[in-house]
């Protein structure tokens, strides 16, 4: 019977954020990633009170339809926690977060979902991603507007499409359940991990024998050396096939200072999440699910195309210019050169240059003389067959009349 044998979380601010909007969680078996935003303190507020509220479906179950309910029933109650909190504090007005959690009950996998943090399967040395991404740039790429590459770069990629927060009463939380066999590894990671770091090191460090915590903590390092703009969370769970493990569950991020309201009304008074001060929102990467604006964003991103198109073609056509008016100017000065060279049997002037461009000449016959080479005296035959430089016409035609002199009697 598969197991979890061993689990573990961290979470890092990174080396941009002044603070960490994360939380994650590693319990006896459910496991949960939540990345919060809407502003300084927003964020903060928001991943913790989900993380918290789901945290809450940490109990046994007696099959995986039950825990996939209670997760996804989970969700929507801290999707109303979050509402009402909004409600009694305007500030944080616009907060939300993503929330991806499993809960493991033998050989099955209970998963809900809903964001861009990401669930992936390490099975048998290959690396899955489970859960898709509730992104408008995810849409594109399931509609073959671009490529996964071209995803990663995307200036809306940080957009959401769908979160728990105060905007939808009812917001549509992905589920389902999968099995799991004895050595699966699987990983929850927040986008701070998954948008800078590659599949392929993230299947690295999972393949590398290490234990859940080694393994999250290389990441989080991983992450970090890869500029770290934003926070990162990363949740490790190793399948086996022994006893069920008892370990204590692990809290991190924002979501392992307890939230602290006290006995006064909330209306009347902040919220409070000790080490935190609440700001007004100043960000948000949420954006509703509606065809209206998706349609909008789609529009903006095929103009962003063809602007892009627009930029790329006026390059090159100003590079073909440049390129054009050189070769105008450069012909034009070989055209004010001028050397002795063999036409026939004849020596000749010739206008331009000696070397050709391919096959473009840049030299062609001014004038034919009727001295003949085969009337030149050795040294000066080879000099004409090599040709011989002239700086303008006039000195051309003195190095003919030498020739003349020299060697017609």
């Amino acid at each position: 019977m598969a197991t979890v044998s061993q689990s573990a979380a961290v979470s890092h601010v990174g080396k941009v954020r002044s603070n960490n909007q994360d939380s994650g969680y590693a319990g006896h078996s459910l496991f949960v990633v939540a990345d919060g935003m809407g502003g300084h303190a927003g964020g903060d507020v928001a991943s913790a009170i989900a993380t918290k509220r789901v945290m809450q479906a940490d109990i046994g179950y007696t099959t995986a339809q039950d825990a996939e309910f209670a997760l996804q029933a989970a969700l929507i109650a801290a999707n109303s926690q979050l509402a009402e909190t909004v409600f009694e504090h305007a500030e944080l007005t616009g907060m939300g977060t993503t929330v991806s959690a499993m809960i493991v009950l033998e050989d099955q996998v209970a998963i809900a979902h809903i964001g861009d943090s990401r669930i992936y399967l390490l099975r048998d040395g290959e690396l899955s991603q489970i859960t898709v991404d509730h992104t408008f740039v995810q849409r594109l790429v399931d509609s073959g507007r671009i490529t996964e590459q071209e995803a990663m770069v995307h200036p809306r990629r940080s957009v959401l499409m769908r979160v728990l927060g105060d905007v939808e009463a009812s917001p549509e939380v992905d589920t389902s359940i999968l099995t799991t066999l004895a050595g699966d590894r699987w990983l929850i990671c927040s986008d701070g991990l998954s948008g800078v770091v590659s599949p392929a090191a993230i299947a690295n460090a999972l393949l590398s024998g290490a234990s859940p915590l080694s393994v999250a903590t290389r990441l989080v390092k991983e992450s970090l050396d890869a500029g770290a703009p934003d926070n990162v969370t990363i949740v490790v769970v190793d399948i086996g096939d022994g006893p069920l493990r008892e370990a204590e569950p692990v809290v991190v991020g924002s979501a392992a200072a307890p939230l602290a309201f006290g006995e006064e009304p909330i209306r009347n008074r902040p919220l409070r999440l000790p080490g935190l001060r609440l700001h007004p929102v100043r960000e948000s990467h949420f954006e509703p699910d509606s065809q209206d604006y998706l349609s909008e964003l789609i529009e903006e991103d095929a103009r962003r195309a063809r602007r892009r198109r627009f930029t790329w073609l006026t390059g090159v056509i100003l590079l073909v210019l440049a390129i054009s008016a050189a070769a105008v100017l450069g012909y034009q000065w070989t055209q004010t050169r001028f050397f002795i060279g063999v036409e026939g049997s004849n020596v000749a002037i010739f206008q331009g240059v000696q070397q050709d461009l391919g096959p473009i000449k840049l030299s062609h016959v001014y004038e034919e003389t009727d001295l003949p080479v085969s009337s030149l005296r050795m040294y000066d035959r080879q000099q004409v067959e090599q040709t011989i430089s002239a700086p303008s016409l006039e000195d051309a035609q003195l190095i003919v009349e030498r020739l003349h002199n020299a060697n017609i009697p």
